[in-house]
């Protein structure tokens, strides 16, 4: 089967690029092939070469139509479409806010998917898409490629780890820092915002004691047997303990579950219901329960059942449809030029005499500025 995945970017591994990337592995692997196509070709481009799967950020150089689309972000999947006018589409929705989780509407997608029911509910209730079109398909980790630690957990943890993307001195890293530093913790960061990104973050994770994290990130931790407090700039929310894995999974561990208020004393609570034992445990049943085979097998029979089902292909409808997406589009700024801002603003604001006041006041500033927004 050819497969052409899309997605909002190529550049850095983040969520979206992880799951393309586990994907298009996943299918290459069982004899398919996945094409993946996206602009900002970086990081996550270079791995996916190093696999031998194309990569693309023009459709045009693409000769052989693909049988099945399997879009990520909205303007990637339209652009796919109607450069293919005879390959139905899957949509996947990843995100409960923003403009590239947006479903965009379109009579050759056949079947929306939410990798969470906070996205079910997005895509049920705010999108209008019909019950009938959307499945909730579990977010998912690679446990061949995110191995256990070699040592149990230590009593107390010694050293924490700080995983995701926005990790960043303005956002949750502060008030973290300071938690772990009364408690003797020494605490490192991974992620884009701080300039600390790696991309093989299976390769470290096993020295962590304890990890704060969400989503996919928290999921990668939980697989290496670290202990994980949910944890981003949206909240806290709270050690994973072994009898909430289920129910924590179906929010994918993320926006949903960080319902408490970010703060110093808060996140002190929380370490202090450290336990290496329930942490051994958690790692257990996500590794037994959330791997990505079982996904990936799901969203093969998806691209079957679409296939299938087949379409009458309906020119006016489409061009509609493509009308009323145009006029629904914003500017979008420059991922690159973006990251390099925040990288350099974190590297500002974690300076030792001139951080802790600019920190103040671009806290004071986020505040008054989501005050605004509401």
């Amino acid at each position: 089967m050819r497969v052409l995945i899309t997605n909002g970017s190529l550049g850095h591994v983040a969520g979206t690029q992880a799951y393309v990337r586990d994907l298009a592995a996943w299918l290459l692997d069982r004899g398919h092939s996945p094409v993946v196509y996206g602009p900002n070709l970086g990081d996550t481009a270079a791995q996916l070469t190093r696999l031998t799967i194309p990569v693309t950020d023009d459709l045009t150089t693409i000769g052989a139509a693909p049988d099945v689309i399997h879009g990520n972000s909205a303007v990637e999947t339209m652009t796919a479409l109607l450069q293919f006018p005879s390959a139905p589409a899957i949509f996947v929705c990843h995100s409960w806010r923003g403009a590239l989780a947006k479903p965009p509407r379109f009579p050759r997608l056949l079947r929306y998917v939410a990798v969470d029911d906070t996205c079910a509910d997005r895509l049920l209730y705010e999108e209008g898409i019909p019950a009938d079109q959307v499945s909730v398909l579990l977010n998912g980790v690679d446990t061949a490629r995110f191995q256990p630690r070699t040592t149990p957990l230590p009593p107390r943890p010694r050293r924490a780890l700080v995983f995701g993307n926005a990790a960043h001195a303005a956002t949750h890293l502060a008030v973290i820092r300071e938690a772990c530093a009364e408690a003797a913790i020494e605490l490192d960061v991974i992620g884009e915002s701080a300039g600390t990104a790696i991309n093989a973050p299976e390769s470290v994770l096993g020295n962590y004691d304890l990890v704060f994290a969400k989503a996919k990130c928290a999921m990668e931790a939980m697989a290496s047997g670290a202990a994980v407090i949910l944890c981003d700039i949206a909240g806290l929310g709270g050690m994973v303990r072994a009898n909430d894995v289920a129910r924590l999974r179906r929010l994918n561990f993320g926006v949903r579950s960080l319902s408490v208020p970010l703060s110093a004393d808060a996140v002190r609570r929380e370490i202090g219901l450290y336990d290496a034992a329930d942490a051994a445990r958690v790692s257990e049943i996500i590794r037994e329960t959330a791997s990505t085979d079982a996904l990936h097998a799901q969203l093969l029979a998806l691209y079957e059942s679409a296939i299938a089902q087949g379409f009458t292909r309906d020119w006016e409808a489409e061009s509609r449809a493509a009308a009323a997406f145009l006029r629904q589009q914003h500017h979008k700024g420059d991922e690159a030029r973006l990251n390099l801002v925040v990288q350099a603003t974190h590297r500002l604001l974690d300076a030792p005499v001139i951080g802790p006041a600019l920190t103040r006041g671009a806290r004071w500033l986020v505040r008054r500025g989501r005050k605004r927004v509401r």
